[in-house]
């Protein structure tokens, strides 16, 4: 019974991993470190969650000014 508790967990864990993990690739592209960037644990295991959360943590200004112009806003 425990197995089938844990089976979910594992799988929204192993989904919020590969997320994470294509997320920090295409910021690596673009030239942008979220050093604060990681899988929100307990948001795996939530069951009132509607599923894993990342967290993206905080950062810099000229990295928020690169996030900014990686998703289409022009710098000022």
């Amino acid at each position: 019974m425990a197995d089938r508790r844990r089976t979910p967990t594992l799988a929204k864990l192993r989904e919020a991993e590969g997320t994470h993990e294509r997320l920090r690739a295409a910021l690596t592209e673009a030239g942008i470190m979220l050093p604060s960037l990681r899988v929100d644990l307990a948001s795996c295991a939530d069951r009132s969650l509607r599923g894993p959360l990342l967290e993206l943590g905080g950062c810099n200004l000229a990295t928020a000014e690169k996030l900014a112009e990686a998703l289409g806003e022009k710098p000022r």
